[in-house]
């Protein structure tokens, strides 16, 4: 088939560029991209399960009563190994490096990083240690110190008679001036 020439156009002049070729071309070259995106995500979550499965003899260990930790891998953007709520492992920039992370209040601080799955899971192991030491600490409640029954303090009686003392001696002084005046 043909296309049609456009009149005012030489045969020798190159062709314009259709809009509706430049977009199959568009759409050709992001399903590329999009195919090795979804390949480099596939391999960060095999590279993440790997790992995962490499922790699971420690989380074997952790007592069944310690709920501080809930690990799963979560697929997005970025897929992570969850270790608990505020440590992660994720792949770095090269997608072959594992990260380990910590979210603080403070920002995001780097635990370890290595190409090496046993690296990590040292790495974790140790975590894992200091956040049941650290709940360790926060069970334990340290006994009330008893407060000693202190009495109230004792007011000073001296005052208060000698104020009353005043008052009465006046008041009297006042009665016997106006007992005086009346018998005049």
């Amino acid at each position: 088939m043909s296309e049609p020439e456009i009149s005012g156009i030489h045969p020798s002049q190159p062709r314009p560029v259709r809009l509706r070729d430049a977009l199959l071309r568009a759409r050709i070259e992001a399903a590329d991209r999009t195919g090795v995106v979804v390949d480099l995500r596939d391999a960060e979550v095999a590279r993440l399960e790997i790992l995962n499965d490499a922790l699971d003899a420690l989380f074997a260990q952790v007592p069944d009563k310690i709920d501080l930790f809930d690990r799963g891998i979560s697929q997005g953007d970025t897929p992570r190994l969850w270790i608990d709520v505020v440590a992660h492992v994720m792949m770095g920039r090269d997608k072959r490096m594992y990260r380990f992370v910590q979210d603080t209040r403070f920002g995001r601080i780097v635990l370890a990083e290595s190409h090496d799955t046993a690296v990590i899971v040292e790495a974790v192991t140790d975590y894992v240690a200091r956040r049941m030491i650290e709940r360790e600490h926060a069970m334990v409640v340290p006994p009330e110190q008893q407060a000693a029954a202190t009495e109230p303090p004792r007011r000073s009686r001296f005052w208060p008679f000698v104020f009353g003392f005043i008052v009465g001696a006046a008041a009297l002084f006042g009665v016997a001036v106006v007992a005086a005046l009346r018998s005049w």
